[in-house]
């Protein structure tokens, strides 16, 4: 019924005439007849195309999108704006790739241009490029970056508040390779300046630093560069993007260098992903930055033209010579993000991160008051919090999920030592105060 046949007789008699062959097993004569199978294969018949549809209907229909959630660690529930979808769809964009050909990819090459733009502005730092995998690999080409920027050099400090999953992607992408990565150890949920200040010595790259780090907390990162930078290493903050439209920008600190994954700038959760990384630097570090970096110029005729400014992957160098081989860059999760920034601009930005801001105070004030669980430490954070329950985490979130709310994170599964009574609750912009006030009640009668 409704067979797929893109091919009419007509047309195989066509194709058959051009290549000059009678018919089409003499296509295949060079392969040894003992390898061709004379049986019809082994494969159920196919069901009608309506049919399938009457399928994967039953099955959505299974799915639980019932619940409120409060899930956060890196990946947020925000309200994407209609007007990014709509521009994703364009098959103009929904097609492209690499844009080798400038002259036939100037739409695309401005999106990348106008992405690294606003990173740039957000992050207060002067080059960015076209974006990178996601924010935990952000984190590893950054650390490549220092260790080829900063001469016999084979260690990078890296913060205990950093996320679980960056570290292990850290220790991963540099587990074969004579580089050391030295933890320093976290105090009351931010990184300890102490233990800081005595582990940076000749050798090191690098101090990679998370804020808001894996707890929600926001980093104090007063007279950090100045520390790091006598003693000839970078610095490093990996920052959620959209908390800068209320926070202290990395650039302003002095940090060299910026990472992060746009994820809470136009993209849905969407299960985990996809999304994009974005990495900023100081233009000393230009030529060692990764993947490939959009600019504008003039054409003959004077008019504003964009091109690929700058492209350092083993694509397009040698590849002894190339600063990353994973450094694909994630263009259309990037024009996501270059979308959701042009529609709110400056103005919109700053109010979005202060809902995120207020409504997560406004929540872990309520949950404080109206039942037994207690905050992990009393530190400044952003849109997110960790709370202790009377009770394992792993018991209670199956209950609340029974009661309509993704309640939040488990911290205790993405890293052992923290208590497993320690949940990371985060809140965005798109929670009402009905939904919060809903999620106490909830909570309150799980912990009784």
């Amino acid at each position: 019924m409704i067979a797929y046949l893109p091919h009419t007789d007509e047309d195989i008699r066509l194709m058959l005439e051009t290549v000059g062959v009678a018919e089409i097993e003499q296509l295949f004569a060079d392969i040894p007849r003992d390898l061709i199978i004379k049986r019809p294969l082994e494969i159920p018949q196919g069901i009608p195309e309506y049919e399938v549809y009457r399928r994967m209907q039953d099955l959505a229909a299974r799915n639980q999108v019932q619940p409120v959630s409060f899930l956060g660690c890196g990946s947020y529930d925000h309200i994407v704006p209609a007007v990014v979808s709509h521009v994703l769809s364009r098959s103009e964009f929904y097609s492209s790739y690499t844009p080798y050909q400038a002259e036939m990819s100037q739409g695309f090459l401005q999106a990348i241009f106008e992405f690294q733009s606003m990173i740039c502005e957000l992050t207060g730092l002067e080059v960015a490029n076209a974006s990178l995998y996601d924010g935990h690999t952000a984190v590893s080409e950054a650390a490549v970056l220092a260790l080829n920027s900063v001469r016999h050099s084979d260690t990078i400090l890296v913060s205990g508040t950093l996320h679980p999953f960056t570290r292990q992607v850290l220790r991963t992408h540099f587990s074969n390779l004579p580089v050391h990565l030295e933890e320093i150890p976290g105090k009351e949920g931010t990184t300890d300046p102490q233990e800081l200040g005595a582990r940076l010595r000749p050798g090191v790259a690098a101090v990679v630093l998370q804020s808001p780090n894996v707890f929600g907390y926001v980093e104090d990162l007063s007279g950090l560069a100045e520390e790091v930078h006598a003693n000839g290493a970078l610095l490093v903050v990996s920052a959620n993007p959209l908390s800068l439209g209320v926070l202290k920008p990395p650039g302003d600190w002095g940090a060299d260098i910026a990472v992060g994954d746009t994820q809470p700038l136009g993209l849905s959760t969407y299960f985990g992903g996809p999304s994009a990384g974005y990495i900023t630097a100081t233009e000393k570090l230009l030529r060692k930055m990764p993947g490939r970096i959009a600019g504008q110029s003039l054409d003959r005729d004077g008019r504003r033209a964009f091109l690929l400014t700058l492209q350092a992957r083993e694509q397009h160098i040698k590849r002894e010579r190339a600063t990353s081989n994973i450094c694909s860059n994630q263009a259309l999760a990037a024009l996501a993000t270059t979308v959701y920034l042009a529609a709110l601009g400056k103005r919109g930005i700053r109010e979005v991160a202060e809902q995120n801001l207020r409504k997560a105070h406004y929540l872990q004030t309520r949950l404080l008051e109206a039942t037994n669980a207690e905050a992990l430490f009393a530190r400044p954070f952003f849109n997110e919090f960790p709370i202790v329950l009377p009770k394992r985490a792993a018991e209670v979130l199956p209950r609340m999920e029974e009661s309509g709310f993704y309640a939040g994170v488990d911290l205790h599964r993405l890293d052992p030592t923290v208590s497993d009574r320690t949940m990371l609750v985060a809140v965005t912009e798109r929670r009402t105060r009905e939904e919060m006030d809903r999620y106490v009640k909830a909570l309150k009668e799980v912990l009784r």
